[in-house]
């Protein structure tokens, strides 16, 4: 399958120690299936940092991914579980590394599911203040429309994508 990382560069080589920590699924590279939403978020990127927006494009050998044995953990949909992962791993006071929901000692080589976005940030943000509850968050992200992400941890997830090519935008 077809993934797509957003940047101001093209990426020539996939470096983990240059990947921002606190990210949804813990410091990784991340990638989606849907060119559009890299091309939206390029063009964020490169307004931030200056530069191009610039999509890189892998090829994902899926299944040979998958019966591989890697760790992969997968979310279909937003749910409590999901923003309770997202939330540990943004918190960068998180200390109980052992439980399963977080990924900042990268026990998972790849995570999938939906993006954070500001509007969820936001339904987060309310539920971390106390100003609701787990009831009132679940319903929150049932109407929120999501994106995807692959979040790649380890050199040996990173092995199975192959650099396809890039595409400068703007």
């Amino acid at each position: 399958m077809l993934m797509y990382h957003d940047s101001n560069i093209e990426i020539i080589n996939i470096d983990l120690d240059k990947c921002k920590p606190y990210k949804d699924f813990g410091r990784g590279f991340y990638l989606t299936q849907i060119e559009k939403q890299a091309i939206l978020m390029a063009n964020r990127t490169s307004r931030i940092y200056s530069g191009k927006p610039v999509v890189t494009i892998y090829w994902l050998d899926y299944e040979s991914m998958i019966n591989s044995g890697i760790k992969v953990k997968m979310f279909n949909n937003p749910n409590i579980d999901w923003a309770l992962f997202v939330l540990n791993n943004r918190n960068r006071s998180f200390t109980d590394h052992n439980m399963e929901n977080n990924n900042h000692d990268n026990k998972f080589d790849v995570v999938i599911g939906p993006v954070a976005n500001d509007d969820i940030a936001l339904l987060f943000r309310t539920f971390t203040n106390g100003l609701i509850g787990p009831d009132v968050l679940l319903k929150g992200l049932t109407y929120k429309e999501t994106n995807n992400q692959y979040s790649f941890h380890t050199r040996r997830a990173i092995s199975f994508l192959k650099k396809q090519g890039a595409r400068v935008y703007g």
